[in-house]
């Protein structure tokens, strides 16, 4: 396993946990945290016994996007570099991911790391959380995955809202509108993360794999097309072993133990 500088990576008890590690620069994104973040998604993919993925952070925030302090002098940022070679595998790493992915947030999330939130499968935040499209503040778009995840969470009136206006967002109104999941006290944030981790690192992961596979494709297809999908995964699903052993501890009254296969 690689050793990485900018983030820490942990596998227990079936839970992987990447957790961005720069804390005196509010976790905002260097080139370094960008590829070790591309190569521990890809590595919690690999690994058989990872089941479910926690993204945390050090420090008082999750991530305040780009740090604007990591450029060459004198040259100028290519947006295009950064998003193809940086961001983009980022968020397709953790949309792509056959396991499920929580975001523990526990402060600030702002630009990219704004996009980097929304691209998780759960997001369970401390009450001081807050969410925030800074794009525009410095005259720039969103980018990292946030025009295809916030009109889709919250509409396009508030998107617009909130993306123009760089409006800062708290964890309540994010719960309200369905962008997290569940809200909780700072000091009960861990706790509830792992509660939820430990629930998906005994079940049955494949399905949960094609859950996921499914409604990322239901955002964008018509009824015909998802109707066809579901047959198809559902026939995937139906030759699996945590099938058979659902089925067993349905029959037999007992709790089923699913291995993920």
């Amino acid at each position: 396993m690689a050793n990485y500088t900018c983030i820490l990576y942990q596998v227990e008890n079936g839970i992987c946990t990447i957790t961005l590690n720069r804390p005196d620069s509010y976790n905002s994104f260097n080139n370094e945290m960008s590829y070790e973040l591309i190569d521990a998604l890809k590595t919690a993919e690999k690994d058989e016994l990872t089941r479910v993925v926690i993204l945390a952070a050090t420090g008082k925030a999750f991530c305040s996007g780009q740090d604007l302090k990591d450029r060459t002098p004198g040259k100028e940022i290519d947006f295009r570099e950064s998003l193809e070679k940086r961001y983009n595998p980022i968020i397709k790493g953790i949309r792509n991911l056959s396991k499920p992915v929580i975001c523990k947030l526990q402060g600030v999330a702002a630009g990219a790391g704004c996009s980097l939130a929304l691209a998780c499968d759960l997001i369970i935040a401390s009450k001081e959380a807050t969410l925030v499209e800074v794009f525009v503040n410095i005259g720039l778009v969103l980018d990292s995955g946030s025009s295809y995840f916030l009109p889709r969470l919250v509409g396009y009136h508030k998107a617009f809202e909130w993306s123009t206006l760089g409006t800062k967002i708290t964890a309540e109104e994010a719960h309200n509108v369905g962008i997290i999941n569940k809200i909780t006290n700072p000091e009960d944030l861990d706790a509830l993360v792992e509660e939820y981790a430990l629930k998906y690192a005994v079940a049955p992961t494949k399905a949960i794999a094609l859950i996921k596979k499914m409604l990322n494709k239901g955002m964008n297809e018509d009824l015909e097309t998802m109707l066809e999908y579901e047959k198809h995964c559902q026939v995937i699903a139906g030759a699996s072993s945590d099938f058979k052993e659902g089925t067993s501890a349905f029959l037999e009254k007992r709790k089923p133990t699913f291995l993920g296969k």
